[in-house]
């Protein structure tokens, strides 16, 4: 009797019960995108399609059809009509693999038996956005970084590209120190086209630098979606008695501290580090999502994707 084949390892990250989740959801983007198919987002080229732009003068060459023979008649201008050209989705997908993701609380979400650490929190989350891009005729890309990217895929649209970016990242360990800033400023040089970017981090690396690489994503016109993963330990700070701190980026040696004495001060410091990531992405108009690793996946997509899906109805 044959048994059932085994499904590779990279598969975990995408177990059906997020596939049944994602088929259910869409994504669209608000901003005008760039892309080479025709799809259901809105492009700054005019083409053909149900949404007026703007009319041109004729020109030899043009189609008569776009002739708008009403201007015609009313004012003896040869004008055609350009329409809104709807486009595919170029999504990258930028998942900090840096030492402190490597973090597991106690109130972590499981898989199984297994608490998750933010960065197989990270992974999880990046492999239903790339299947439920890939899944709707958009492309989808990756980047895994820690101080300095890493592992850089290409955003395709194949549906080959799916198992191509699990496998990217199931293999990412956790790495070294973090210098997000200057990541993300490659990164945004890097991605040719105008498209939407996800940021998967806890963010830990100076806030100032951090907003700066933020506005140069908008400079470069694309979205932006920052998911901000925590660990509920780290906001709530739930520690009594004195505790070894061990510094998972290696730059500081281990602390013995009474978590007593430094709790008003670290929670003050971490809320206005969250205030100050969430203020910026208002001022840029992206999307800032904070993210919980002790809230299931599930919860996490369902949430965001879904009041996003309404949001987006009701204009």
């Amino acid at each position: 009797m044959s048994s059932s084949p085994r499904l590779p390892d990279c598969m975990r990250l995408l177990p059906e019960e997020t596939m049944g989740v994602m088929r259910r959801l869409e994504w669209l983007a608000r901003r005008r995108m760039q892309g080479t198919l025709t799809g259901k987002h809105t492009s700054p080229d005019k083409g053909v399609s149900v949404e007026f732009a703007e009319h041109r003068p004729y020109a030899p060459g043009d189609d008569p059809r776009t002739l708008d023979w009403r201007v015609i008649a009313r004012s003896d201008r040869h004008v055609v009509r350009q329409y809104i050209e709807e486009t595919n989705l170029r999504a990258t997908l930028a998942v900090d693999v840096s030492g402190s993701m490597a973090y597991t609380g106690n109130e972590a979400a499981r898989l199984g038996d297994s608490p998750l650490s933010k960065l197989a929190y990270a992974k999880h989350l990046a492999a239903a956005l790339a299947y439920l891009y890939i899944k709707q005729g958009d492309a989808a890309g990756l980047v895994t970084f820690d101080k300095q990217p890493l592992d850089f895929v290409r955003a395709a649209s194949r549906p080959s590209q799916v198992r191509r970016i699990l496998e990217v990242l199931d293999a990412a360990k956790p790495g070294a120190d973090t210098d997000a800033a200057a990541v993300l400023h490659d990164v945004a040089e890097r991605i040719p086209k105008r498209g939407v970017v996800f940021l998967i981090s806890d963010l830990f690396d100076d806030p100032d630098k951090i907003v700066e690489a933020l506005h140069h994503f908008d400079f470069r016109q694309h979205e932006l979606v920052v998911f901000h993963v925590m660990a509920e330990e780290e906001l709530g700070f739930p520690f009594s008695g004195y505790q070894q701190f061990r510094d998972l980026e290696k730059i500081v040696p281990t602390l013995r501290i009474d978590p007593q004495a430094v709790r008003a001060a670290y929670l003050e410091r971490v809320s206005r580090f969250v205030r100050g990531i969430e203020a910026a992405c208002g001022n840029l108009r992206a999307d800032y999502v904070p993210v919980n690793t002790k809230t299931p996946l599930r919860q996490t997509l369902l949430r965001y994707l879904g009041r996003r899906m309404h949001a987006k109805r009701a204009r």
